[in-house]
């Protein structure tokens, strides 16, 4: 096995394990990471005023939670995959999808009042998870051009 693709199965397990690990919590334990990431009052703003509207909301955190744990496991799938371009495309589509979470989390994000101090925190953990995808990159680069 070449270097890069160590290093690709290497970031793909580690944000596969990122991945599964948030969607299990925000599909089973919501209430606790809104208390944990947001504190209490905020939380109880985030988890809805009437039942109809926690109701949704708990469905909705489920669902993405969910959608956010089978990425987790198709990460995992991905990781074993041998075809350097196949990598390499893998790695510009993530790299973009992290970007425009980034972007969108500055654009739209912080006009929420409620999570308008929490904004910066997470659009720099996506410009980093962006960034181990251009590490990949670049070092896969580097190995090609050698």
């Amino acid at each position: 096995m070449s270097t890069s693709a160590a290093a690709f199965r290497l970031i793909c397990l580690l944000h596969s394990v990122i991945a599964l690990s948030s969607g299990a919590l925000m599909m089973f334990y919501m209430k606790e990471m809104y208390t944990f990431t947001h504190g209490i009052e905020t939380a109880t703003k985030l988890l809805g005023s009437t039942p109809h509207d926690q109701l949704l909301i708990r469905t909705s955190d489920s669902f993405a939670g969910l959608l956010l744990f089978a990425v987790g496991f198709l990460l995992f799938m991905v990781s074993f995959v041998k075809d350097r371009e196949f990598q390499s495309f893998f790695a510009k589509g993530c790299t973009v999808l992290h970007g425009s979470v980034a972007v969108w989390r500055f654009w739209f994000e912080r006009r929420v009042e409620d999570l308008a101090w929490d904004w910066l925190r997470q659009t720099v953990g996506d410009i980093l998870l962006a960034f181990s995808w251009v590490f990949f990159l670049v070092y896969s680069w580097r190995e090609k051009y050698d």
